[in-house]
């Protein structure tokens, strides 16, 4: 009798284990400000669902993301781990992928938390941007790709949402255009008509040869600058399934309601086991798109409507939850990836970009306005509903939240900068288990907060800061995203000191005689800073100008018709899924 008794309780405990390891839905906004959603202030977008997911958990005022921009800033929150650790930041400008044929992204000796999640028996997807990296030798090794990183169902687009990838929206080029091709071209017409004016007054001796060189290398720059703005789409913006391409280039129509579906159908086909969902909009970064039903509904234009667009996936998504009885099993959290982007006007002079509210700068810069994100967590019976904590947050803090509800032991052989947040959620704690965090723009230390714990003072020092352009606008408007070094930026010494809990829109600097712990405050963060330093190794930058760049043999392509590159099955599928 005894065996079979053993086994009972066995199986019961193993039940037991999996009913009480709750689903993760985690809701990923792209370039969603702070000042976007209803709960956090805005009172003229309409965004009711992610209100009511605010007013049923806790709201986060002091959530914060590990970087300012889209890629380093989705490696934090994949790995719990601050993007340097994982050569997830550029020392060049660009500090993003651009081509879907570059060779860099997240490590694969990275450990994600839908990694860990897969090894406790959960069921994982990722549905729409991912901007992580795809391939590392060849257009089919997948080394970076979503499926290897513990996802095991992938739908969305590998790499970003640009402008370039909606015709008649402009080109995010245009600036590299003008020095790389304009300027070039404009030399060459120059020296052309030069020579030719000596040539005909006898002053030099020019041989014809020398023109049709001339000539031939500003048709072959213009050549390539055609085939570049012709190509870019096809070969950049396309959806896959796993690994395989399904919409090549993508089409806008209907596209976050085919993301939504799948999403719900995921989780209706995980109903019995739990599962991870990750969902990563493509709203609200550019190129601004919504279906019919929300296109020209809204109060602020293109992105109104998107905003609004992706407020009702977000009620979608939680309506799904409620039919399936899993609201009360299930951890929601919502976010952005970083502020909104100021800069993002279009060629109409139309404002695409969102809002952060009172707080200064956005987008690729450090000031508040680039990194305050949203930060909602809901659990039913579980998080105290209608609570807000004003407590410094970061996203890397999912990574071990989620691995230590859902049973995982956190990795022991590398640092994990993230925090668990269920103490502070509970109020078991009253303070943010950071004590100090630090703020990189790309691969450069430029800025540390300080949250003590014998004070109500949220201390914040900076390095340097970028030069806003044009003198007094609250953005880098002549490049369309602030950079992290050179002439770019102003180095400051002894670096600017602002406390948060007193001066929340960064705009009156301290000094020595506002601030008579000045020295002593600096003193103590710039420590932190050397501390912090020494944890770090030297790892392959993955952002290098050799990974970023196109490469030919890495690019993905649907159809073996050259650079043609078409396919739709997506739209097939949908019409024999009717």
């Amino acid at each position: 009798m005894r065996v079979p008794v053993l086994l009972l309780l066995l199986l019961w405990e193993a039940h037991s284990h999996a009913a009480s390891r709750p689903n993760f839905v985690l809701l990923m906004a792209d370039d969603l400000g702070i000042g976007d959603p209803g709960c956090y202030g805005n009172k003229t977008l309409r965004t009711p669902n992610i209100d009511q997911l605010a007013e049923g958990g806790v709201k986060l005022t002091h959530h914060l993301a590990a970087s300012p921009l889209c890629t380093p800033s989705r490696a934090a929150f994949m790995t719990g781990r601050y993007p340097i650790r994982s050569g997830m930041a550029s020392e060049s400008l660009m500090g993003v992928f651009i081509f879907s044929a570059s060779s860099g992204g997240l490590p694969t000796s990275e450990i994600t938390f839908a990694k860990l999640l897969k090894n406790q028996g959960y069921s994982t997807a990722l549905i729409g941007k991912w901007h992580l990296g795809t391939n590392c030798h060849n257009k089919t090794d997948f080394c970076h790709h979503p499926l290897s990183h513990g996802f095991d169902y992938f739908h969305g687009i590998p790499v970003t949402n640009l402008r370039d990838c909606k015709p008649g929206e402009g080109s995010v080029f245009t600036g590299g255009i003008r020095v790389v091709v304009f300027i070039p071209v404009q030399i060459i017409a120059i020296t052309l008509l030069t020579l030719a004016v000596l040539r005909f007054l006898g002053l030099v001796h020019v041989p014809v040869g020398v023109f049709v060189c001339l000539l031939c290398l500003a048709a072959m720059i213009l050549g390539l600058l055609v085939c570049f703005l012709h190509y870019f789409r096809p070969l950049n913006c396309f959806l896959m399934r796993n690994h395989e391409i399904t919409q090549q280039p993508l089409s806008y129509d209907n596209l976050m309601q085919r993301l939504t579906a799948d999403a719900a159908q995921f989780m209706r086909r995980n109903a019995g086991t739990p599962f991870l969902l990750v969902l990563s909009y493509l709203h609200v970064h550019t190129a601004l798109f919504s279906s019919k039903d929300f296109a020209g509904k809204s109060k602020h234009g293109a992105y109104g409507d998107a905003v609004e667009e992706m407020d009702w996936s977000v009620g979608q998504i939680l309506n799904v939850l409620e039919e399936l009885k899993l609201a009360n099993n299930t951890l929601v959290y919502f976010t952005s990836d970083q502020g909104a982007h100021v800069e993002e006007v279009s060629t109409k002079g139309e404002v695409h970009g969102g809002s952060n509210g009172i707080y200064k700068g956005g987008k690729a810069n450090n000031w508040e306005g680039g990194i305050r994100i949203p930060g909602i967590l809901r659990w039913p019976g579980v998080i105290q509903a209608g609570l807000e904590i004003d407590e410094p947050t970061s996203n890397m803090d999912v990574f071990p939240t989620v691995a230590n509800l859902a049973g995982s032991p956190l990795p022991e052989d590398r640092i994990i900068d993230g925090r668990d947040l269920m103490p502070l959620l509970h109020g078991k704690t009253q303070h943010s288990d950071h004590e100090f965090l630090f703020h990189y723009c790309n691969f450069y230390l430029n800025a540390v907060r300080w949250r003590p714990r014998n004070s109500t003072s949220v201390w914040k020092v900076f390095f340097f800061t970028p030069k806003f352009s044009p003198e007094g606008a609250n953005g880098c408007f002549s490049t369309h995203v602030c950079f992290c070094h050179g002439h770019f930026v102003t180095p400051h010494h002894p670096p600017l000191l602002f406390d948060l809990s007193r001066d929340p829109r960064e705009r009156n600097p301290l000094s020595p005689a506002t601030e008579p712990r000045f020295q002593e405050i600096v003193d103590a963060m710039r420590r932190a800073a050397e501390r912090h330093a020494e944890t770090l190794q030297e790892v392959p930058n993955q952002l290098s100008l050799g990974n970023v760049m196109w490469k030919p043999w890495l690019q993905m392509c649907c159809s073996a018709s050259g650079l043609s590159c078409q396919c739709d099955r997506e739209t097939a599928a949908q019409r024999a899924s009717r």
